[in-house]
C-alpha cells in the first residue's frame, strides 16, 4: 500500500515538474521548482530519503498554495483542495515511512512497530 502511495505521488511530482520545465518562457524560479519536483518525484518513486523528501515537498506545495513560489501554467494543483489532499498523502507517507519495497528499507532496515498488549500495561501500573 505504501508503494502505491509513493508511486502515485512520485508520478504526480514528475508530471508537475515537467509542466514547470515545458511552460512558456520559464523563469529561473520556475526552472528551480521544476527540477526540484523532478528530483523529488524520482526519490519518492525509489523510496530514498522518503521522510525528508516528503517534508520538503509538503513545504513546497504549501508555498505554491500560498503563492510564495511560482506556479506552472498547466498545473495539477489548481486550487487549494488538491494541495490539501497532496499534503495529507505526504503526511501519511512521512509518518508511516517508505515501506518494505524501498531503498530506505534496504539501507536503514524496516521499521517494526510493537504494540504492547493491554494486559502487560495493566500489570505494570498496578504493581
Amino acid at each position: 500500500m505504501l508503494l502505491l502511495l509513493r508511486a502515485v505521488f512520485g508520478v504526480t511530482l514528475l508530471v508537475q515538474g515537467g509542466f514547470y520545465l515545458r511552460g512558456p518562457d520559464p523563469t529561473t524560479g520556475a526552472w528551480f521548482v521544476g527540477l526540484m519536483a523532478l528530483a523529488a518525484g524520482v526519490l519518492m518513486l525509489i523510496g530514498f530519503l522518503t521522510p525528508i523528501v516528503g517534508a520538503m515537498v509538503g513545504v513546497g506545495a504549501l508555498g505554491i498554495g500560498f503563492s510564495l513560489l511560482p506556479a506552472s501554467a498547466p498545473t495539477l494543483f489548481e486550487s487549494r483542495t488538491p494541495i490539501v489532499f497532496a499534503v495529507t498523502i505526504l503526511l501519511a507517507i512521512i509518518v508511516l515511512g517508505p515501506g518494505a519495497v524501498s531503498i530506505d528499507a534496504r539501507i536503514f532496515g524496516r521499521r517494526e512497530i510493537i504494540i504492547p498488549s493491554p494486559s502487560s500495561s495493566l500489570r505494570r501500573s498496578s504493581g
